[in-house]
């Protein structure tokens, strides 16, 4: 993650704690997205001369805190100085036998299609936070962004992506970049086509009012946006039951069905209240 294209460390944005859970949070989800165990992870940073060593040491902690919470080793990394703050995480995750992990290639046509907890905390708190620094702050509701510090401290969901592995699903991703666009990652690399409904995606709390005050569609923050790590996945129609099951049993969230896999080129569709399709486009890594 990078200063600048993935945050900000002005006031209020991004503070170093938030910063360093977030680079390791985001590296534990692509395990979660396999059904992987989590094992080591090695952390490198590059700080620029200003960032101090006070700043530095609240970021690693926070970093150190979430591995405590999910049983992941930080086993060692470097440091170096930057022009830019930049925090590198390589995450390695493992499992029994290679049965047990699920690639993004398995949907097959007829699957349902869901997604785990709620969608558009991050892209809100993104959103507000550009509009307050627009000058823009007094047409917000204030409730809503308050409703949103879910998108500050993202949770790697690893113990619902080894319940949806064991529940048998065919597919799976993380919800890093956005729904538009991991929903799309997955029809191509499975040559099916992905079919989500815009009015059935879970809306975190707040994320509604967020997106009155801002003027947009609610399903914008929710599918354009990322970085929720929430985990979509394809299971066959008559798995329904079994996969809500697996995740409820946990007791951390539930699962919400978005839409169905057809046959088709490869991708995925996306439409809105009247059925219209309609163009999203989620966060593009070289953009």
């Amino acid at each position: 993650m990078v200063q600048g294209t993935h945050f900000l460390l002005e006031p209020g944005w991004a503070t170093p704690a938030e910063v360093g859970h977030r680079a390791l949070a985001a590296a534990l989800s692509d395990l979660a997205a396999m059904g992987a165990e989590a094992g080591e992870a090695y952390l490198a940073l590059g700080l620029p001369p200003s960032f101090g060593e006070a700043r530095a040491l609240e970021l690693v902690r926070a970093a150190s805190a979430l591995a405590a919470r999910t049983g992941t080793a930080l086993a060692g990394g470097d440091v170096v100085g930057a022009p830019a703050l930049m925090v590198a995480v390589t995450a390695v995750g493992w499992a029994q036998s290679e049965q047990q992990l699920v690639g993004r290639d398995g949907a097959r046509a007829g699957d349902l299609i869901g997604v785990t907890g709620t969608l558009g905390a991050a892209a809100a708190a993104l959103a507000l936070g550009r509009a307050r620094a627009g000058g823009e702050h007094r047409r917000l509701d204030e409730r809503s962004a308050g409703a949103l510090a879910r998108g500050r401290w993202p949770q790697p969901r690893l113990r619902e992506g080894r319940a949806l592995a064991g529940a048998g699903v065919h597919a799976m991703i993380d919800l890093s970049d956005g729904l538009a666009a991991d929903a799309a990652h997955v029809g191509r690399a499975s040559g099916v086509e992905l079919r989500v409904s815009l009015p059935a995606l879970p809306l975190h709390e707040g994320v509604a009012a967020a997106a009155r005050a801002l003027g947009v569609p609610s399903w914008q923050l929710a599918a354009g946006g990322g970085e929720d790590y929430e985990l979509c996945f394809c299971a066959a129609r008559e798995d329904r039951q079994r996969v809500e099951r697996a995740v409820a049993d946990l007791g951390q969230t539930r699962v919400g069905w978005v839409g169905e896999v057809r046959a088709g080129a490869g991708g995925a569709v996306f439409s809105d209240e009247r059925g219209d399709a309609v163009r999203i486009e989620g966060f593009e890594h070289l953009r």
